[in-house]
């Protein structure tokens, strides 16, 4: 038996004893959240801030380079407007109005491809290409400022990894609006709700 002394010691004032026979619920330990995906937003928001703020003047944005640049890889037959969405991981609306304007001011064209009339390409204009020979260097000068004190076999890691979440992401979009979960997630959070009842 405890005296007095020790219990003033050891007790919080308004503390109660558990009912008898109870079992504290024990509550797991958080695990640490994985950062990847906070921190690839992060610098992709922050890349087009400062890659939009450098380009201004000459009045493009990260988009419309990014497409200049893919149409400048297919100089003699162009791209149709859904390969081009696909190469910039965008949908048909967006694409539509990207390509737009660019052609209103005069980078892009769309031309007629094959025999068939109805089915248009878009194709880099002269215009579009002396943009981009303008605006190489200075997307190099950016990049190398992206990239200071990072390790060239630390970049080729980084890629990888970012290569193969953009796949894995690529599967979910494809699966569509019903996206299959894994077996073992869905019994976790069965589990979880379990729980919580």
């Amino acid at each position: 038996m405890r005296t007095n002394k020790a219990a003033s010691r050891n007790d919080t004032p308004g503390d109660k004893p558990p009912p008898a026979g109870h079992i504290a619920k024990k509550t797991p330990a958080a695990k640490p959240i994985v950062r990847i995906g906070v921190l690839v937003h992060d610098v992709a928001r922050m890349r087009k801030t400062i890659f939009d703020q450098a380009v201004q003047d000459m009045g493009i944005t990260r988009a419309q380079w990014w497409a200049l640049s893919n149409l400048s890889r297919h100089k003699a037959e162009g791209m149709n407007q859904s390969d081009l969405a696909r190469a910039l991981n965008v949908g048909k609306p967006t694409i539509g109005g990207l390509i737009d304007r660019l052609t209103e001011k005069g980078m892009v064209e769309r031309r007629s491809h094959g025999d068939d009339r109805r089915v248009k390409h878009i194709y880099i204009t002269d215009h579009g290409y002396d943009l981009i020979h303008y605006m190489s260097p200075i997307a190099a000068s950016l990049n190398t400022i992206f990239l200071k004190g990072i390790d060239e076999k630390d970049i080729k890691v980084a890629e990888a990894v970012l290569q193969r979440l953009k796949e894995n992401l690529q599967e979910m979009f494809e699966s569509g609006p019903n996206l299959k979960l894994p077996k073992a997630f869905k019994a976790k959070l069965e589990a979880m709700q379990d729980s919580d009842d």
